[in-house]
């Protein structure tokens, strides 16, 4: 039946951090990925990359709009935002009367003037195709589930792992679900329940016996049965500062809007009740190194979470290299720091030079100052590097020109953009030999472990100044109103919101 169906394909994909300086803009997607018409249909990897795969199976034929993605960053410029709606619209106006939209999007962008990207892109599709035509989005399990996204969709699923390893089965899966809604075969009614907890992303692994975890698999535990089509669960980014943000769980059932509140409800009570398990223990740098230092061999990981790229974060903190250097730590450790001057110094010194720098603090000062530091040029690179899976798997990303400095027994890598870390793909492009390290010092509170879990003798998570912290208790929201988790411990009588379409 599915033969004749005429689909709308596209995403627009980043995540913002309401704490950095400066704004995400067109020219950071054109960097990472910016498809438009026909060049979408090329693509194998991400959410689009299994929406298209079900899609070419199932003999549709496909509308593509465009599919954009950035690593996280700022919010969105006026600018950006404007061109990157107005682009997605125009070729969905170009296509006369879709059966149907498929959307991969993140859940948690943001725009220097508007709260709610998604919600928007949302209600302009909704606006164009009417209230009968199927609207169906992929969301990142961090996303900032609103009203108006849950009004304006059909259907959101989320992505299943943490570390992202779901996304092309992530978008088969919403795929999936569209195409039986078409055929008559489900009725999808969603809601969503949430509690105000804001926490880091540190214990929210969906492997092994982690809280967030046990969470997932209590709702999928639910998939297939009793009318029940889709479960996700959401740790909200916390790095934004949106009204009514909150964790819990989207349950999506065949026609049984009672039965999806209850559910999505279970899902969010249990959230609040496992709060606590979600806020892990913090080292400052100093201590983690002399920890580590007792430690026979290694890698010991420094997890500096407060600098997280992939979460919006600059990547130019120098709190784990200084605490090296004053340690005068004597084995090989390898340090990430995004510094275009630093990195443009290195190239222009060329090779086997020995250089001063002032090194890091330069995209996003206000969590620190740069250090002084000498060091003898290593390998240079343009900073293309290809990453081996999630999120990007199989595509280039772009560090800008790089170089590897070495000061002592640091190596460090200096790039110019900052990119996600999904495993160890940077350090390799430079030759940096994360084998042999005693310490790696990882800017991700989750994808380390895809490469490190096996061999890392441990894993300290870092106190540090960034805008990416592991704990919210000292953040000030100004749009997010109190009561919430962490800033309130209990919230007495506290009852989950209840979203539903």
């Amino acid at each position: 039946m599915s033969a004749n169906y005429r689909i709308a394909v596209g995403s627009i994909l980043t995540e913002c951090n309401q704490w950095v300086a400066r704004t995400t803009e067109l020219e950071d997607f054109e960097r990472m990925e910016f498809r438009r018409g026909s060049e979408i249909l090329e693509g194998s990897a991400g959410v689009a990359g299994g929406m298209l795969r079900v899609l070419q199976q199932r003999n549709v034929e496909i509308l593509p709009l465009i599919s954009a993605s950035a690593c996280p960053g700022g919010l969105l410029s006026s600018h950006c935002y404007r061109h990157l709606r107005e682009e997605l619209m125009e070729a969905l106006k170009r296509f006369d009367a879709p059966d149907a939209v498929l959307l991969g999007l993140h859940g948690a962008a943001s725009a220097v003037d508007l709260e709610d990207v998604e919600g928007d892109i949302l209600e302009a599709v909704r606006e164009f195709v009417g209230s009968g035509v199927p609207v169906v989005a992929t969301l990142d399990l961090h996303a900032h589930v609103t009203e108006k996204m849950v009004r304006c969709a059909d259907a959101l699923v989320a992505w299943e792992t943490y570390p992202h390893r779901d996304s092309v089965e992530t978008g088969s899966r919403g795929t999936r679900l569209l195409l039986d809604a078409l055929d008559g075969k489900v009725k999808p009614t969603m809601a969503m329940a949430k509690v105000p907890v804001l926490t880091g992303a540190v214990n929210a692994s969906t492997d092994g016996e982690t809280p967030f975890a046990d969470l997932m698999r209590l709702a999928k535990s639910w998939e297939g049965q009793d009318g029940v089509l889709s479960t996700s669960v959401f740790l909200v980014n916390p790095y934004l500062d949106c009204t009514e943000m909150g964790s819990g769980g989207l349950v999506i059932a065949d026609g049984d809007r009672d039965r999806a509140i209850a559910l999505a409800r279970e899902v969010a009570t249990m959230y609040w009740e496992r709060r606590y398990d979600l806020v892990p223990s913090m080292y400052e740098p100093a201590e983690a190194v002399s920890e580590g230092l007792r430690i026979e061999g290694g890698p010991v990981l420094l997890v500096e979470t407060a600098d997280t790229c992939g979460g919006g974060a600059a990547g130019d903190s120098v709190a784990s290299l200084k605490a090296l250097l004053k340690a005068q730590v004597d084995e090989l450790s390898l340090v990430p720091i995004v510094d275009p001057e630093a990195a443009a110094e290195c190239h222009q010194a060329g090779p086997g030079k020995e250089i001063r720098l002032e090194l890091g603090h330069k995209l996003d000062p206000q969590w620190g100052r740069p250090i002084a530091v000498k060091g003898v040029v290593g390998t240079l690179s343009d900073g293309r590097f290809r990453y081996s899976g999630g999120i990007w798997g199989a595509q280039w990303g772009d560090m800008g020109p790089s170089a590897m400095l070495q000061i002592g027994r640091v190596q460090v890598l200096i790039a110019s953009h900052p990119t996600y870390e999904w495993a160890d793909e940077q350090f390799r492009s430079m030759k940096m030999n994360t084998s042999a390290a005693k310490f790696i010092v990882v800017k991700n509170p989750m994808n380390y472990r895809n490469t490190y879990l096996e061999t890392a003798k441990k894993a300290f998570i870092l106190d540090t100044p960034g805008p990416t912290p592991a704990i919210l208790d000292h953040v000030q929201f100004q749009r997010l109103k109190r009561p919430y988790f962490p800033a309130d411990k209990d919230i007495p009588n506290l009852t989950p919101t209840i979203l539903s379409h």
